[in-house]
């Protein structure tokens, strides 16, 4: 099939494209001219009574089909008695008079439609006439080859669906500016190929990821969004306020809490794939509201956990991209096989040259560390807060083929199980691929004194000014205090897999909708 943006004349007629460039927004007067004759036309369709916005229309066919089954089965020239019913957006027009053609869009497939006034009559052809690029019809005829060999539909009716009052951008260069494309997704997606590609691979990845738990057995469950409590993780919320209850609220920043309840409660494996909130600033890495998986899995451990993750990011990226090696900023990134494992203290120690570093290092010397390498520390964070901040600063960037990286220490992990051979340390892990973390896992703490202890801790450093700490949530340690099992927690972020997969560089890119600042 040829390219549908191409100016190109059809072989069968010679005839040039008429589809002239349809202008852009920015140039205001241009616009306006555009909008009053596609208004024209919608008056000349309704005093024809002609519903230019119909209901229940029956399309019993699809591009992508007709493409399928006819791909091989006609030489050029050749017709067949074949009729079907297909539907689209006109991307291209070309010609006038006794013969036009359409370029038809669905669902990312173009199928052409040739328009003849000895098949339609006379009538017919002057309502084809009227029609614009970016107008939805439906077209009834033959399947046919032309001479050029595009496969077609010689029509016998043409039907308008939708009239589009406001032309598409010029065809030949596309929607290329970026805060255009995220305000107007809905024009991105008519006219950008790579953006209905992006958002295929972002469906597939989530029908993969649901699949690979379903296949282990877990329940998708669904848990609230309105918090009494924010926890789960550590993230500054955003607060709401319930006016017949007369309480605030907070949109969840996790659905840790809720899920770990539900495993007391005998679910033993969960797992929920939905939006999570948190207030905090936007970049190339962040949105106020992202997707996040999230699953739980009594008589499991971190092992297992991580077992979990490499089998979800390796269906995923099979049943997305086709296989388990992809590009990403011009590299090759193979997720196939065992992912690395390093501990975090291990590879701190490494970036900054100093064997003696630890956990139970003296605080005024990992601070100045922290300053010769230009770590920024604060007065309440402890030891083990400082080597992290070295950690990220210094080698999560780096990371580039899939690592879990093990052992955070605990005081940046309040909600994970104590190490069971190793002090400061807990069983936990995060995934990094091309120096960005995509996952973190690790096995539960279960026991309702320390969890107790691990938020007076978060309490007292929210008290400090920590705007991100978690707060004391009475509810989840009564829980608790009924037995949690011995369990393995996992949080995948979608939208960053989903960058890695599709090879784009903004979190924008992966989000429909993305949050943006007004418009001015």
């Amino acid at each position: 099939m040829s390219d549908s943006t191409s100016p190109q004349p059809d072989a069968v007629t010679g005839a040039p494209s008429t589809d002239a460039p349809s202008g852009d927004a920015s140039d205001g007067s241009h616009l306006d001219e555009l909008v009053r004759q596609r208004r024209e036309k919608l008056e000349a369709w309704r005093a024809d009574d002609v519903e230019p916005y119909p209901v229940g229309v029956d399309v019993p066919d699809r591009i992508r089909t007709v493409n399928a089954d006819w791909a091989d089965r006609l030489e050029a020239g050749e017709e067949t008695e074949e009729v079907v019913t297909v539907a689209g957006r006109i991307v291209m027009r070309r010609g006038m008079g006794k013969l036009v053609f359409l370029v038809l869009r669905e669902r990312g497939e173009d199928l052409q439609a040739m328009v003849s006034k000895k098949e339609v009559g006379e009538d017919a052809m002057g309502h084809v006439d009227r029609l614009d690029t970016g107008d939805w019809v439906a077209v009834t005829g033959r399947v046919i080859r032309s001479r050029r060999g595009e496969l077609s539909v010689m029509a016998n009716e043409v039907a308008l669906l939708s009239k589009a009052l406001r032309p598409l951008p010029d065809k030949w260069h596309g929607l290329s500016d970026t805060d255009t494309r995220y305000r107007q997704r809905y024009v991105d997606l008519i006219v950008n190929e790579d953006s209905r590609r992006v958002f295929e691979i972002r469906t597939r990845t989530m029908q993969a990821l649901r699949a690979e738990l379903i296949d282990r057995e877990f329940l998708e469950v669904e848990t609230p969004l309105l918090h009494p409590i924010p926890g789960g993780a550590t993230a500054r919320p955003f607060v709401t306020h319930h006016n017949a209850l007369d309480i605030d609220l907070y949109l969840r920043i996790a659905p840790e809490l809720y899920l770990k309840r539900l495993i007391v409660g005998g679910m033993d494996r969960v797992f929920e794939l939905g939006r999570v909130f948190r207030n905090e600033g936007l970049s190339t890495r962040h949105n106020p509201e992202f997707t996040m998986l999230e699953t739980y899995e009594a008589h499991t451990d971190h092992e297992g956990v991580m077992a979990l993750t490499q089998a979800l990011v390796q269906r995923a990226a099979v049943e997305a991209t086709g296989g388990t090696t992809v590009t990403y900023d011009g590299r090759e990134v193979d997720l196939g096989g065992d992912f690395a494992r390093r501990p975090l203290l291990e590879l701190a120690r490494e970036a900054t040259g100093r064997d003696d570093l630890g956990y139970d290092s003296d605080i005024a010397d990992v601070r100045a560390l922290c300053d010769t390498h230009e770590v920024r520390w604060e007065d309440g964070w402890g030891v083990q807060k400082l080597i992290v901040e070295l950690y990220e600063k210094l080698v999560e960037h780096t990371l580039w083929k899939p690592t879990f990286v093990t052992e955070h220490p605990i005081e940046t992990s309040p909600l994970a199980h104590s190490h069971r051979e190793l002090p400061h340390v807990t069983e936990r892990f995060e995934l990094i691929v091309t120096g960005r973390e995509l996952a973190n896992g690790f096995s539960e703490l279960s026991d309702p004194d320390d969890q107790r202890a691990r938020f007076d801790a978060q309490v007292a450093a929210k008290a400090a000014g920590d705007a991100e700490a978690m707060g004391l949530d009475e509810d989840y340690l009564r829980a608790l205090e009924y037995g949690l099992p011995p369990t393995g927690g996992l949080g995948i972020g979608v939208d960053r897999f989903v960058m890695l997969l599709a090879d784009v560089h903004t979190i924008r890119d992966v989000i429909l909708f993305p949050t943006l600042r007004p418009e001015a």
